[in-house]
């Protein structure tokens, strides 16, 4: 196969997930949180089941009026959702599906390499609070920013620990690497690298930022039409990021219960879905954090937590 049309595959099947995936996530979490909570609007849209939701939210976004506040700083206003979906749209290339290369770039540097853009996403926050010219924006902004900065740490020390126990910052290294009884030797790594991925894309019970009851709707409050539904869909390419990253990282990735290689991206979705499935039930479970909360479980929590798991699984390499 030619190169060009290996690398357009590639780039086309990510492209694909990028826009597909999303969607799927928000179309689950309508069903879901109607269920669990009882929600009767999302379920007649189209009729059976409400199908037709997602295409009912799409249309509404459609139609909106996209306003600009006249006060904004319009090119950094304009600028800031596309700022929020590019490092989302940029790590997935680098997650690998399934083994032999089903990946969109594989790179010997993978996760140092997704660390390294996902940190990207506090730009987008502070250019959205800034540039709306509104105090609710920018003090959600402010929270956002203080929010990311923190639980950027557990998340580097998280994941550190379990490519120091694989010996590669390869994706597909560390799959290869994976075995079943590390479900018990990195739980604890993997719980903190779940709930500050939670935190890096601001979900419940880590939405402090946008707190509806005290900020209208944080740095979002400006965005209107399309802007705002692109920010949203930041939000669910978000999930799709998080709940992959800890399926390669933590959860075997294309390791199943049986040998078939042909079957590893299938593998790979369903553990996708179903801890996507678990950041949408969070979403219903648990009430929002409070300032000192959110803080007082990154620094006094997770980061000890984390540099335990960090020795110990330094400590295991040694002996092995």
């Amino acid at each position: 196969m030619p190169l060009w049309l290996e690398l357009v595959i590639r780039i086309g099947g990510v492209l694909a997930a990028f826009l597909v995936l999303p969607l799927l996530v928000g179309q689950a979490e309508h069903k879901v949180m109607a269920h669990m909570q009882g929600r009767l609007g999302p379920m007649y849209a189209g009729g059976f089941h409400g199908w037709a939701q997602l295409i009912a939210d799409g249309v509404k976004f459609v139609q909106k009026e996209d306003i600009t506040p006249r006060a904004a700083d319009r090119p950094v206003f304009r600028l800031a959702p596309a700022v929020a979906l590019l490092p989302y749209l940029l790590v997935l290339l680098v997650i690998p599906l399934g083994p032999n290369d089903l990946v969109g770039q594989p790179l010997d540097i993978g996760l140092f390499f997704v660390l390294a853009v996902v940190g990207v996403g506090v730009l987008a926050v502070l250019m959205s609070a800034w540039a709306s010219a509104n105090k609710y924006s920018l003090l959600g902004g402010l929270r956002g920013a203080a929010q990311l900065l923190g639980y950027e740490l557990p998340l580097v020390l998280a994941a550190a620990s379990v490519a120091m126990a694989a010996g590669t910052l390869s994706l597909s290294g560390i799959v290869e690497a994976w075995r079943p009884w590390w479900l018990i030797w990195q739980a604890p790594a993997m719980v903190v690298f779940f709930l500050a991925g939670l935190a890096e894309i601001r979900r419940p019970p880590f939405d402090m930022p946008v707190a509806d009851s005290e900020l209208v709707f944080g740095y979002l409050t400006e965005y209107t039409g399309l802007r705002f539904a692109f920010l949203l869909l930041a939000e669910y390419v978000g999930i799709v990021v998080i709940a992959a990253l800890t399926t390669v990282l933590f959860l075997g990735g294309w390791q199943g219960p049986f040998a078939d290689a042909q079957l590893g991206w299938l593998w790979t979705l369903l553990k996708v879905a179903a801890v996507s499935f678990l950041i949408i039930w969070l979403r219903v479970s648990y009430p929002r954090l409070r300032a000192d909360q959110l803080q007082r479980l990154c620094w006094l929590v997770l980061v000890p937590t984390a540099l335990a798991q960090l020795v110990l699984t330094a400590a295991v390499r040694v002996a092995l």
